[in-house]
């Protein structure tokens, strides 16, 4: 179910899904498919992990980011999670195909 929030949706992002829900901050985004796929592929996320340990994972995971890339911005594109929706946000079939778990394919470091 798609809602629209300009509120709930942290400076300089479009988008967040929040089990069962994805916010978009503009009606506009609502024909960007490639967003929408995105946040769908972390409704997945959440759904394999019960929601409350994905988001303890993602919390902790960002921290690690941080502590290592010492960059924010950085540091949340290596969250395994973003990772992931990144990757195969253009692909419309993909979850589809997924594989349970596939995030965890993310973990490792991407090279700098």
């Amino acid at each position: 179910m798609i809602r629209i929030s300009k509120f709930i949706i942290p400076k300089r992002f479009v988008g967040l899904a929040i089990w069962p829900f994805i916010f978009l901050r503009h009606k506009k985004h609502l024909g960007n498919e490639a967003l929408i796929n995105h946040e769908r592929i972390h409704l997945k996320q959440q759904k394999e992990l019960l929601v409350i340990f994905f988001f303890i994972w993602y919390g902790l995971e960002y921290l690690l980011r941080f502590i290592q890339y010492k960059n924010r911005f950085i540091a949340y594109q290596n969250i395994s999670f973003e990772r992931e929706a990144y990757s195969n946000e253009r692909n419309l079939n993909y979850l589809k195909n997924r594989k349970h778990y596939s995030f965890l394919s993310y973990l490792k470091t991407k090279k700098d």
